[in-house]
Parts: structure tokens; sequence; C-alpha cells
């Protein structure tokens, strides 16, 4: 049997503020693609279909879509819900679907039951909250490992007779694995970690929830998230496996996600990267910009997009001043509101204070929030601004 491995599609996902929707369909035409071309008998999708619970309509048609085209293709599809998928919504119609080839597995109760397919038998597991489904299954600890151990005891229990390779689908945090910045933490509600040896005795797991493809023990995989959700995942390979189960034997192979828009990860002072003729390969790619100039540059965002149009993230990294001198309060005693605006603005730019223009606006507000305060507080009040009653 040849299956294709993936996971973590979030679609509805924003990268930044930007639709990643465009992004998504493309690598599920890629996935249709794929499935004719490497002759395919099943697609796994081991979790995290949508982004949130409650996804937009926008998202359901474009997974409603490219269901029927895998089915098309020739391959039978499974799912199993992840931790930010609404079991229920991804559920919905899923006893229909089975009789037409789309398997979605969401509840508790499914767990044990497989997908036979071919000489193969798949298991695909829901995320288990484990607050909520260790009762359910019996499970010695609500921890993650705990309800995940539960839930292995029922797979094996099955495939005992059989006579059957085993595969299962799990959405989990496995002990090994490196994570990064765009995964929903799931420790809440017990220690988040699983033991690789949970799943001994399978031919393989596929595993989702981590955004980086890599192996962990001996059968499981992470297909990873086949487009990039933050810059943590700058230096990944985004792909999906296609795996081979043959007379016992198991082979794997990363078949490469296509890119819509690359990441680059940018850093220096607004001038060099300005300048830097080595940066080209950056002005098609979506780009983190950390400045390192010694005072933030004015307009610093508009200048870089000039360059980089798809700048997402500006941040910056500047030398921290040695402050030198008195305390505060003994610095600033007796110096008005203006004053002290205009010592602020020189302490961001490093020494720099405001020019002759910048004061007047700085003055016309100190002015304007002393006339307000006034009228709030009644003609009584007085209060000294740049040194004037």
């Amino acid at each position: 049997m040849r299956f294709l491995h993936t996971s973590d599609w979030h679609l509805g996902r924003r990268f930044h503020g930007a639709s990643l929707l465009t992004a998504q369909a493309r690598y599920l035409d890629h996935l249709v693609q794929t499935v004719r071309a490497e002759r395919v008998d099943a697609v796994l999708v081991a979790g995290d279909v949508y982004d949130r619970a409650l996804p937009a309509p926008d998202s359901i048609e474009l997974l409603d879509e490219n269901l029927a085209r895998l089915r098309d293709a020739g391959a039978a599809v499974v799912l199993s819900s992840g931790n930010h998928d609404s079991a229920i919504r991804l559920g919905f119609g899923s006893r229909v679907l089975e009789h037409g080839g789309v398997h979605i597995r969401t509840r508790v109760g499914s767990v044990g039951r497989p997908v036979l397919l071919g000489d193969v038998a798949i298991y695909p597991l829901p995320y288990l909250e484990p607050a909520l489904t260790a009762p359910a299954l019996d499970a010695t600890e609500p921890t993650h490992a705990g309800v995940l151990r539960a839930a292995m005891r029922r797979v094996h229990a099955d495939l005992i007779g059989r006579n059957v390779p085993g595969v299962v689908m799990a959405h989990a945090f496995v002990v090994g694995a490196t994570s990064c910045e765009s995964e929903r933490d799931i420790s809440v509600g017990g220690a988040s970690a699983v033991p690789a040896a949970t799943f001994s005795g399978l031919a393989y797991a596929a595993l989702g929830h981590l955004h980086g493809a890599q192996q962990v023990g001996e059968v499981g995989r992470y297909s990873g998230s086949p487009v990039a959700m933050s810059f943590s995942e700058a230096t990944q390979r985004k792909s999906s496996v296609l795996v081979d189960i043959s007379d016992g034997e198991v082979t794997t192979q990363l078949v490469d996600a296509p890119v819509d828009r690359p990441l680059a990860i940018l850093r220096g002072t607004l001038a060099e990267l300005l300048s830097d003729p080595g940066l080209a390969h950056a002005e098609d790619s979506w780009c983190q910009v950390t400045l390192t100039d010694a005072t933030r540059p004015l307009g610093a965002m508009e200048q870089l997009r000039r360059r980089f149009p798809h700048t997402a993230q500006l941040l910056f990294d500047q030398p921290v001043p040695r402050l030198q001198g008195a305390r505060y309060t003994a610095r600033v005693a007796g110096r008005g509101t203006l004053d002290l605006c205009c010592d602020f603005l020189a302490h961001t730019r490093d020494g720099a204070g405001p020019t002759d223009d910048e004061r007047r606006l700085l003055r016309t507000a100190v002015e304007a929030t002393r006339v307000a305060g006034d009228a709030h507080e009644g003609p009584a009040r007085t209060r000294a601004v740049d040194g004037v009653a």
C-alpha cells in the first residue's frame, strides 16, 4: 500500500495579518497532482485541518472542494482532528462521508476502530484532551502520555488476529521532537510530552502537531505543516511523506511542498539593508527585519517596504545606552513638561534632540493637554508647563 502522510494544514491561518489561503490552495493543488502522479492509495491528514474551531466559510469551501478532488484522483482520505479543530464541526457528516471513501475520526468513541485499506489497518486517533478523555479511555492518569497509552491499548487489542501491518495517526508532542513558535501549547491538562515508545509494535505512526518534518523513535514521523506560519519556520523543509508498506517493509520519502513565498530574516542598519545587492533574494520574500541602528530611523517600515514590499515584521536591536549622572528625580527636578518630552525624545535617539519643527509640535501638544485639563478640573487649577504657570 502507498499513502501520503500530511498534517497541520491550518486552513484559514493568517501570517502577520496576511491570509495564507492562496498558499494553502496551491499546496492542495500539489497534493492532488502528487496523488495522481505517484498512484497514492490514501491520503492521511493527522490533525489541525482548520486553524480554529469555528472556520471561515472560504476555509470550509476549500476543504470541501479538495476532498472531492482527492477522491476523484483515486485516493481514499483519512482525517483526524487536532487541537485546533472542533471535533463536532469537523466530524459533521462523517458517517455518510465514510461510504464515499472519506474517513473522518474526531470522537473518542472511534478510538481502536480501524480504517481497513488494502492489507493495512489504519487507526486515526483524534486529538485527546486528557481532562476530557481520560475517563472514557480508562486512562490511569489524566496526561497526554496517559490517554495515548490507553488509546494504544485499544489499537493493539484490535490488531490481534488481523495479521496486517498497523498504522496509527496521532496529534501530539512526542519526546525527542523539535518544536517552533507557531505551534499552540497543549500542556494544559497534564504534561504534554509523549514517549516515542508509545507507538511501538506498529509499522508507522503518522504524527501531527509539530510544524517541522522530522522522525522520532523507530516508527514515528512528523510530516510538518505544508505552509510556513511563523519566521521560526524559515529554515524548515516543507513537505509531505510518501510511505510504502509492502511485505512488512516500510519505506518513506519526503515530497517537497511548493513554496508560495519564501521567508527571509534580515538584520543590519537601515542603510546596509537598503543598499546590499546580496539581499536581492529577499525582495519577493516575507521579511522579518531587525534594525541595529543606534537610533530608530524615522519611517523605517516605509523605507524598507520600498525595497522589500513584503516586510511583515520590524524589530529593533539598539545598543543599550549607559545611564550616567544623578538619579532620575534629581535630573528632572525643576524641568517643565516640554523639556521632559524633549529629553525623552533625545533619549530614544541616543542624544539627538528634537528639531525646531518637532519642538513646536510638542509645545502645541503640551499646551493642548494643559487647556483640556484646566477645562476638566475647573478654573482654580493651575499647572506649570515649560516652567511657566
